[in-house]
Parts: C-alpha cells; sequence; structure tokens
C-alpha cells in the first residue's frame, strides 16, 4: 500500500516539474526593497551603488533632474566603469536660488543637452574625499571639463559612502562655462527678436526711398553707414518711432548701458534736469540705447542742474526744442577728458561734430580745462568722466550750449525805405553826353545853334 502511495507522489512531482518553463525568469542585482525611482535603473546595478543611494537620498530636486535629463543608462556605465564623486546640491540651491528664467531654461525640451551638461559637470570620475576636494585644485568632470570647486562650498562631506563611489553636499549649483554661454545665446535679444525677411524692402524715413542694403561685416566690428543715418527722425519730419524689435543684428546691450549711466548720474548729483529731459520729457534715453546697440558711441556734454535752470520757457516751448538741445551735446565719437584735453593742448581748436545737424561744437584750452563755445554761451569742463565704459562717455559741464545764430552780411540785406518810386512819364529825355554839350556850347558861343543835336 505504501509503494503504491509513494509512487502516485512521484508522478505528480514529475509532472510539476515537466510543467515548468525551460528558460527561469532573470535574477536582478537589484534588491525589491528600493522603492521609487530606484526601481527604473537597469539590472547592472548593484542595490548598494552609489547611484541608489543618490536616487533614494533627500537630494530630490537632483534626482529629478537626473530622470528628466535621461541620463540614468550614462551614469550606469560610468558607475561600471570606475568609481565616481558626486557634488549634489541642496534642494534649496536648485529650488529657490536659481535665477527662474535660467531654470525654465534648462527644462525646455530644446535645451535638453544643456541640462545633460550641467548635470554631468557635478560628476567627477574618481573616488575624492572632502580633504582632496578642498585643495584649489582642477579636477575633471564627465563633461571633459575642468572643475575648481569654491572653498567653502561643501556643506555635508561624505554624506553617502558606497563601494562605487561618494556623495558630497555642497550649498550651491555649479554651471559650466558651456551652460551659461547657451543661456546667454538664447536669452540675447538678437536671437529672440523679429527680424524682416531676407530681401524685404526698408525705406529711408528722411528721403522716403529704398535703402541699399550694407555690405556684411565681422561680428562686434564698428557700422558702416554714419550715425547720422541710423537716428530715429525728428519731431520736424516725424514722430518719434515707438520702442520696438531692432534690426536683429545687435551686438551690444545699449538699453542696458544708457540705463546704468542715467542711474549714475542720478547718484553722482547734480544732473537730475538732464536725467528727467532723457527719460520723461523726450525718447532720447530709447534712442540712443538703440544707437549704442547698433555699435555706435556717444560722448554726452552734460550741463548740470545750475545750468539747465537758467533755460527760459522760450528756448523750451517750440516742438522738438529739448530734443534739438541735446543732441547739440551729443559728440559721436567716443572722448574722454584727458584725450579732449590733449587735443585743445596740441591743436589749439578743436570742431567736434555733434547730432545736431551741421552744427559742431568748438573746444579750446582755457585755465587748465578744456572750454566748449564761445563768448558768454561758453562752457567749461569741470566734472570729468561721470561715466566712462568704452562705448558712452558723459563729461559734466557748467553751461548750456546753444549753436551759434548765424548773421547775415550787411550787404546781402536790402534796406526798406518808404520812398515811393518815381512814376514813368511816356516820352524818356535822353541824357546826352558830355562832349556833346561841350561842343554845343562852343556852337553857341560862335552863333551857330542851328544843328538839331543841340536842340
Amino acid at each position: 500500500m505504501d509503494c503504491h502511495i509513494y509512487g502516485v507522489a512521484f508522478l505528480v512531482l514529475l509532472s510539476m516539474a515537466t510543467a515548468l518553463p525551460e528558460n527561469p525568469l532573470p535574477r536582478t542585482t537589484l534588491s525589491s526593497s528600493t522603492t521609487g525611482t530606484s526601481s527604473s535603473i537597469g539590472t547592472g546595478i548593484n542595490s548598494n551603488s552609489v547611484l541608489v543611494a543618490l536616487l533614494d537620498s533627500h537630494y530630490t530636486e537632483l534626482a529629478e533632474l537626473v530622470e528628466k535629463a535621461l541620463l540614468l543608462q550614462t551614469l550606469e556605465d560610468a558607475v561600471g566603469r570606475q568609481n565616481i564623486t558626486i557634488l549634489a546640491p541642496r534642494n534649496e540651491a536648485i529650488d529657490r536660488l536659481v535665477d527662474p528664467a535660467f531654470k525654465r531654461f534648462l527644462l525646455e525640451p530644446r535645451n535638453l543637452p544643456s541640462l545633460q551638461a550641467l548635470l554631468l559637470y557635478h560628476i567627477i570620475p574618481s573616488r575624492l574625499h572632502s580633504r582632496t576636494l578642498s585643495v584649489p585644485t582642477s579636477h575633471l568632470t564627465l563633461t571633459g571639463e575642468q572643475l575648481q570647486l569654491p572653498a567653502g562650498s561643501i556643506s555635508d562631506p561624505n554624506v553617502i559612502l558606497r563601494p562605487d563611489g561618494v556623495i558630497h553636499g555642497i550649498d550651491r549649483l555649479l554651471i559650466p562655462r558651456s551652460v551659461q554661454q547657451d543661456f546667454n545665446r538664447r536669452r540675447s535679444l538678437a536671437d529672440i527678436s523679429a527680424v524682416l525677411p531676407t530681401g524685404a524692402p526698408e525705406v529711408d524715413p528722411r528721403t522716403h526711398r529704398l535703402k541699399k542694403p550694407a555690405a556684411p561685416v565681422p561680428l562686434g566690428s564698428p557700422p558702416v553707414l554714419p550715425i547720422y543715418e541710423a537716428m530715429a527722425p525728428g519731431p520736424n519730419l516725424a514722430p518719434a518711432p515707438a520702442p520696438g524689435p531692432g534690426s536683429g543684428k545687435h551686438h551690444f546691450d545699449g538699453h542696458s548701458q544708457v540705463k546704468d549711466f542715467i542711474q549714475t548720474l542720478v547718484l553722482y548729483g547734480g544732473y537730475n534736469e538732464l536725467a528727467d529731459i532723457l527719460v520723461n520729457l523726450t525718447s532720447l534715453a530709447t534712442e540712443m540705447g538703440r544707437l549704442l546697440s547698433e555699435g555706435y558711441v556717444l560722448t554726452v556734454l552734460a550741463p548740470n542742474d545750475e545750468a539747465m535752470a537758467k533755460l527760459t520757457t522760450d528756448q523750451l516751448s517750440e516742438p522738438g526744442a529739448p530734443e534739438q538741445i541735446m543732441y547739440y551735446h551729443m559728440i559721436p565719437e567716443y572722448q574722454t577728458e584727458e584725450s579732449m584735453y590733449n587735443a585743445v593742448r596740441r591743436f589749439g581748436k578743436i570742431k567736434y561734430d555733434t547730432l545736431r545737424l551741421p552744427h559742431k561744437v568748438v573746444a579750446r584750452e582755457a585755465d587748465g580745462s578744456v572750454k566748449f563755445g564761445s563768448g558768454e554761451g561758453s562752457a567749461y569742463l569741470f566734472d570729468p568722466d561721470i561715466y566712462t565704459d568704452g562705448r558712452i562717455s558723459v563729461q559734466g559741464i557748467d553751461a548750456v550750449l546753444l549753436p551759434p545764430v548765424e548773421n547775415v552780411p550787411a550787404s546781402e540785406v536790402t534796406p526798406v525805405t518808404d520812398k515811393k518810386p518815381a512814376a514813368v512819364t511816356g516820352q524818356t529825355k535822353l541824357r546826352r553826353g558830355k562832349l556833346l554839350e561841350t561842343a554845343c556850347k562852343l556852337l553857341g558861343a560862335f552863333g551857330h545853334t542851328r544843328f538839331v543835336s543841340c536842340q
């Protein structure tokens, strides 16, 4: 009886063994206790790996960026080859301390290479302890760039230690130079501004004729056209244009430079009236920013508040009068106090072009300084180099310069008289010559007066 029972049990076990599949399920080295993000790692990483520890750590912002950058496979390959050192920024350093515009830039799908380069810049393909990183030396990162960690940036040294790597907590996000350049290039107005289609005609607002396209110039070189052709038409021609997209060829941030120079005037003191005219009374600040963005340079002769207070209402009431006065104080050159003084000392008198054509401002040396203008309308340069940045120069003067009045020569002026013109008679008596009169007198003395010419 027992033999039959054992025989039946043996047949049941044999049938169960034949029902199993030939290829058993592959064994995974990743522990089943790992949850969340660590379950997405491939089967070649041990559960005790530094990569698994990173994804399960409190550095959630960094772990989220690693997943969004699709770098899991790349990091698996790096860990499989050698030990690594991960510099993990705190969550606050990524969430609150990073510029929101820069964070939006990293999360855009088209900027995935920049996000990957940023994250790989935090990984060094060797095992380095905090003492080694504190030494001011450069270390090669997974991006191929050299990294020199700023002093005192390691907040949590050796926070995670694993057989294949180490994690150090840092208090800031490390940004490589290549990513910063990509962000600046994408943020630049030259890349996002609206440009005219190729071949679209442009009309000159001054002549109402088609503009001839300028020859291509290298990046950052001075403009080909003179500054007068780049200026907006004045009030006597057309209203000043509203700020809008430029030509798409801006290589300089002129609007920021003008903003800095106006803030410098206000903080310097004594030039508030000029700053108010440039910003509020006129649109010259916008016009100057556009000219500087196109590559032009300017030197501004800035009258102080005492000089601006002497302007009368009649001088400012005419349409376009403030703009014309300010244009006469702008020289389309980059001059400093030293360069202008050396010029007047060498040549005696210099005539500088201004934005108010065709007037020029005359400079000469006087009392160890530079004197502009002549007579009662002259001004001295007494606040040198208020603002100089290589593109715009501001020199303080103690009077408002006005272009000289052109005097008409007296010979060209026709005097006005109240005399009425003489009436024209129907028969005009011809005036005889002196010789004929003398001959008639002689003939009359001898009694011969019968000649018709003598009557």
